[in-house]
């Protein structure tokens, strides 16, 4: 199998030839990486699916401003969340603005807001090309949507203030409607643009749970969110009907399974250990949703000896099989403080036990 055809096969609850693999749900750059260290040449053949830039603008003035000082800061993101913050004029790293809707004291407020325009279609030529060029090497494309953290919940409590924004949800619910639906027509635009593009995967990111819980109640989320993923998804489907979907969410969201196989998602991500168990919701749900992650603690890549990395994905694969699974670490490891070492133990241990 090619790296692509093993990565749909997974996602279609199948046994692929060998347990598939990622880095993430984001871009990890290991062709960027490769001339640094010979390693990461050898072992970039075990991670099947890369993912495509899709800029959230043409570059600014403000993009510049904001993203030179935290180049390299996981704490603000990567460039292209920077880009998108300087649009919605999001400020993480200002004391003094960091929520530009925070202030808004009527629902006219969160109308005269300059959301961006979601009518206008994007052009498709330079993502073609990235998909173009995975698909010609024998990988599967995935892209994610631009957005301040999340596509609706992150995004909108960002804008809003969390506090505000969860007030907004229990007590001023015709507010919530508004902004969500604004950013909901501003994905379903993006998610139509990656499908024309011809990406395999499109990830979905927003982080609902938390160590233990959910931040928002289950009913919450199908009130406010589950009917916008669902049109999210549509929309992509209507152009590519064939596309697979991931979920991220960090923390505890076993609550919402059911509602995302419902409308039409084919994994879940990262299913960090310590808050979900992998293989009860295996036991649950069999191969309606794949499973995407699974592997380590939050200081696992940074911590653990290579050996018990390896020790972790080998009894991943034993216990999950290789049907609707894609192996890759629960937490992000573009932190600095994690050593390549353990990153090339996970990715040889895929090699050597899928």
């Amino acid at each position: 199998m090619t790296s692509r055809e093993r990565i749909l096969t997974a996602l279609g609850g199948a046994p692929p030839d060998r347990v598939a693999c990622a880095l993430g749900f984001y871009r990890v750059d290991l062709d960027e990486l490769a001339p640094r260290d010979a390693s990461v040449g050898q072992l970039a053949g075990c991670v099947d699916i890369r993912f495509v830039r899709f800029s959230p603008s043409p570059e600014e003035d403000a993009f510049i401003r904001r993203s030179l000082p935290y180049d390299g800061d996981s704490r603000i993101g990567s460039p292209t969340q920077v880009a998108t913050y300087a649009r919605w004029d999001y400020r993480p790293a200002d004391d003094q603005q960091r929520n530009p809707l925070a202030d808004a004291r009527t629902l006219d407020d969160l109308r005269r807001f300059p959301f961006p325009d979601a009518s206008t279609p994007r052009d498709t030529q330079e993502v073609r090309r990235q998909v173009g060029a995975l698909h010609a090497r024998g990988l599967a494309a995935g892209g994610n949507l631009p957005h301040l953290g999340g596509e609706l919940f992150e995004t909108a409590w960002r804008l809003r203030g969390l506090e505000n924004f969860l007030i907004d949800l229990a007590r001023r619910p015709a507010w919530a409607h508004f902004l969500l639906d604004r950013l909901t027509d501003l994905a379903c635009r993006n998610a139509e643009t990656l499908a024309r593009a011809g990406i395999d995967v499109l990830a979905l990111d927003d982080d609902v749970g938390m160590p233990g819980t959910m931040m928002i109640s289950p009913r919450t989320w199908q009130e406010f969110l589950q009917p916008r993923l669902a049109a999210i998804i549509a929309a992509a489907r209507a152009v590519r009907p064939e596309l697979r979907v991931l979920y991220h969410s960090d923390g505890y969201f076993e609550p919402i399974i059911a509602g995302l196989i419902e409308i039409g998602v084919d994994a879940i991500n990262p299913i960090q250990p310590e808050y979900m168990d992998a293989l009860q919701i295996r036991e649950q749900y069999g191969s309606r949703v794949a499973l995407w992650g699974t592997v380590g603690r939050q200081t696992t890549f940074s911590f653990a000896t290579p050996d018990e990395i390896r020790a972790e994905v080998e009894e991943r694969i034993a216990t999950l099989g290789r049907s609707g699974l894609i192996l890759a670490p629960a937490y992000d490891i573009d932190e600095p403080d994690i050593p390549w070492k353990n990153v090339a133990a996970f990715l040889e241990a895929v090699r050597d036990y899928g």
